[in-house]
């Protein structure tokens, strides 16, 4: 194997083990997939001031995250069916964090359970919720949270109806994943490793749901649940219940707009996460970093500002520090180190963007990612205000 790099060298490992529909649902977007491009190459745009003659000795990336001391300013993002990626994914992806000392943000869509990840992680992680229509099954959801120890709940603002994504309708991905076509099969044939490491797993299936909603109780009521799962008719209103009922750390992800980030803070999010769902949702929205300024204004210091969206490397997290963020989120990234190798490769993933960050920071003049500010980016980055 080629010695490892760069998460790109990763993406590729990745996209040779992981059978090609769990990959593509990973690596897609919605329709055109212009903003998820955009997410990229907006990063890739902003030029950074490089400086000289600065003692770099003495380096740190450690900051804060809800208060909570953290290797680097990010955590891994709440990704539905990352146990599809590699067997046990969600067990192996919060242990390397626990490792790490990231957190680690589990999805309601996972295909382990939170009690599956409670069992095998001793140290605390994030719940991720999406607002469903059975308002009982949600209680449960944060009471099985609370339960598990979570320290932090998510909610998800911007899937109360699914984006369409074009290469999961040609895969024929379903909701719980389904094997149906032949060239399917082949494909799997392709990928013995991953097909070994499936089959020594019970975890297949979302096991936050079947057994825990009334009447899913197999594959097939599971997708009938799923296809009605999401509330249309969620409001800022609701929210106000959840973050009673959770009782703790509320972050609120989704916000991609000043006016909403207003909102958000009056209804008492600890923490926003300006994201456009890695451009899965609306398709033609703006990048997440380019609206990260604006949203950082709205918030001043009363409300922590994290991004998510794009970020591949090092570099890109110290442009986000250097135009307010307090912290990221790593959701892509960390998916294609899982793919590749499992836990060691979310550890991989870590270590070269802890490297990268180490470095950038340094040659732009700072030894301390809390020391940090706008003044890093270059003027020649002619799309910021």
């Amino acid at each position: 194997m080629k010695k490892i790099t760069c998460i790109a060298d990763l993406q590729k490992l990745a996209k040779k083990r992981v059978p090609k529909m769990f990959y593509d649902y990973a690596d897609s977007g919605s329709w055109t997939e212009k903003t998820y491009r955009e997410n990229q190459n907006d990063f890739e745009n902003i030029k950074l001031r490089q400086r000289v003659a600065v003692d770099m000795s003495n380096l740190t990336t450690s900051s804060n995250m809800l208060e909570s001391p953290v290797a680097i300013p990010t955590a891994l993002a709440p990704c539905g069916m990352t146990g599809m990626q590699h067997a046990d994914g969600e067990i192996l992806a919060a242990r390397a964090a626990a490792k790490f000392n990231i957190p680690f943000t589990m999805s309601t869509l996972s295909i382990c359970s939170i009690e599956d990840v409670a069992e095998k992680v001793p140290t605390p992680f994030w719940f991720q919720l999406y607002v469903l229509k059975d308002k009982n099954y949600s209680k449960k959801l944060i009471e099985r949270a609370k339960m598990a120890g979570c320290s932090a709940l998510m909610l998800t603002l911007d899937l109360q109806m699914m984006g369409q994504r074009h290469k999961d309708i040609k895969n024929g991905l379903s909701a719980p994943p389904r094997i149906r076509s032949a060239s399917t099969l082949i494909d799997l044939a392709l990928k013995p490793a991953w097909c070994f490491e499936m089959l020594k797993t019970k975890r297949h299936s979302f096991r936050n749901v079947i057994g825990h909603v009334d009447g899913v109780s197999d594959l097939s009521s599971l997708s009938a649940w799923v296809g009605e799962a999401f509330d249309l008719t969620f409001s800022w209103d609701d929210i106000a219940e959840i973050k009673d009922l959770w009782g703790g750390k509320l972050i609120l992800k989704g916000v991609l707009d000043p006016e909403d980030a207003e909102r958000a803070i009056k209804y008492g999010a600890d923490a926003l996460v300006v994201s456009n769902h890695g451009g899965r949702q609306l398709d033609g929205a703006p990048s997440s970093i380019s609206m990260l300024s604006e949203i950082v204004r709205v918030a001043g210091k009363s409300t922590s500002v994290w991004v998510d969206g794009g970020i591949r490397s090092g570099q890109d997290i110290l442009k986000a520090i250097a135009l307010g963020a307090k912290g990221t989120l790593l959701g892509r990234a960390y998916l294609y180190g899982l793919g590749a190798l499992g836990e060691a490769g979310v550890t991989k993933c870590l270590e070269i963007i802890q490297n990268e960050l180490e470095i950038s920071m340094a040659l732009c003049g700072h030894t301390d990612i809390n020391t940090v500010t706008r003044d890093i980016i270059s003027s020649k980055t002619f799309y910021l205000d």
